[in-house]
């Protein structure tokens, strides 16, 4: 019976000695932040605004207000913060993809696929067209229709878009670099469209209309 107890008594050392070991020391402490993902924002700006102290327990880094702090940079769509045993905090990010660039009251933004302005500017972005709509923002009609199919332009047309914007939800229209314009219409049928409008800009003319791809016009 004593020798029972003793041995009861030395499990419940070793697991209160590994408790601590684990929880307030640095025995199993973060050694390495990797970050994953961040090829636009910077791992370096990433870890600044993650704030992991080296050598803290792994098992007290808060993994969801890592994710919340680094959600907060301009660029970044999405965040996953993980542990990699025994030692690294793997940060995964999604950045953002600039579709456009706005010109407001609030200065030049990027704006990506979704219709979030972010990131502000000093000059217009090379490369980018203009977004040209009421009411810029995620939650307007027609800055979701012209993100979404400046989203799905192949990059030979892309390149050739100065500017684009909308009056309704089914009225993108985009300025290209020779002052042709396009009427593409609604966000649907986007890839079609792009066909279509492919083989129109090989012939004369100065608008273009892809709105209803099956009948497409030149004029």
């Amino acid at each position: 019976m004593v020798q029972r107890r003793r041995i009861v008594a030395l499990s419940v050392l070793t697991v209160l000695a590994l408790g601590y070991l684990v929880w307030f020391t640095p025995f199993l402490g973060v050694s390495t932040v990797e970050v994953v993902g961040a090829h636009t924002v910077g791992a370096d700006r990433v870890r600044a605004v993650a704030d992991v102290p080296v050598e803290h327990p792994m098992v007290r880094v808060d993994t969801d207000e890592v994710a919340a702090r680094v959600a907060r940079l301009p660029g970044v769509a999405e965040v996953d913060v993980s542990r990699s045993w025994p030692s690294t905090i793997t940060i995964s990010v999604t950045e953002r993809r600039a579709v456009a660039y706005h010109d407001g009251r609030e200065g030049i933004r990027l704006v990506d696929s979704t219709g979030v302005l972010y990131e502000r500017l000093d000059t217009p972005p090379e490369g980018l067209p203009k977004l040209e709509v009421f009411d810029p923002g995620p939650v307007d009609d027609e800055t979701r229709a012209v993100t979404a199919v400046l989203a799905e332009l192949p990059a030979e047309l892309f390149e050739q878009v100065v500017s684009a914007g909308a009056t309704t939800p089914g009225s993108v229209e985009f300025e290209l670099v020779d002052d042709r314009i396009v009427r593409w219409g609604d966000a649907e049928q986007n890839a079609y469209k792009a066909k279509v409008l492919s083989v129109l800009l090989t012939r004369e003319g100065t608008v273009y209309d892809v709105s209803s791809p099956e009948l497409p016009t030149v004029s």
